[in-house]
């Protein structure tokens, strides 16, 4: 993800129509002993902001993309900061780093990719190497579709798609929740 980019997202969550604007940042955070890029990530419900997040990236030599955790902000309508719940740094009270992205994706592995025990414990598996998935931004006939579930929200299964050279186009709730959010644009 390179900084000065910017993915925005759209679609709705729990019936109210989303905004998702993410953007790496040119700073980096050192976590557990690993540089990381900060990746701002702005949800916008209505025409309101209704979370901010910092999230942690590294990439290692193989390729593979790690989470090393996240500051997260739920906000109220006024602006004003409700819950930080889900906010973990790797190496800190149990957290471990994650697997966001396989170098080379292989069909049926399953990767953590947040762990803190009780507070984020997100597990995703790589469901298709060749799915074909349209999106505002453009068609993709050969995306990486992966299923992530969580032990912290039994009965929940979310899909997302990543295109080659691109990266995520749309994720969405498959079951337990009304989620869609779909590529509209890359500013560069």
């Amino acid at each position: 993800m390179t900084p000065g980019r910017v993915w925005i997202y759209a679609g709705h969550k729990e019936r109210e129509r989303a905004l998702d604007v993410v953007a790496p940042s040119q700073r980096i955070t050192v976590i557990a002993g690993v540089t990381t890029r900060v990746v701002e990530d702005h949800l916008y419900l209505g025409n309101r902001l209704a979370e901010r997040t910092s999230d942690y990236y590294a990439q290692d030599r193989c390729g593979t993309v790690w989470y090393f955790g996240e500051d997260t902000a739920e906000l109220d309508r006024r602006g004003h900061v409700t819950s930080r719940e889900g906010s973990f740094l790797a190496g800190l009270r149990g957290a471990e780093p994650g697997v966001v992205m396989q170098a080379a994706p292989e069909l049926g592995r399953r990767f953590r990719q947040e762990w803190y025990p009780r507070h984020a414990e997100d597990v995703f598996r790589a469901a298709d190497l060749s799915a074909a998935v349209r999106v505002p931004y453009g068609r993709f006939p050969s995306a990486l579709r992966t299923l992530e579930t969580t032990r912290l929200e039994p009965g929940t299964l979310d899909e997302k798609f990543y295109a080659r050279g691109v990266g995520e186009v749309m994720e969405r709730s498959v079951r337990g929740g009304d989620e869609v959010l779909r590529l509209v644009e890359i500013i560069r």
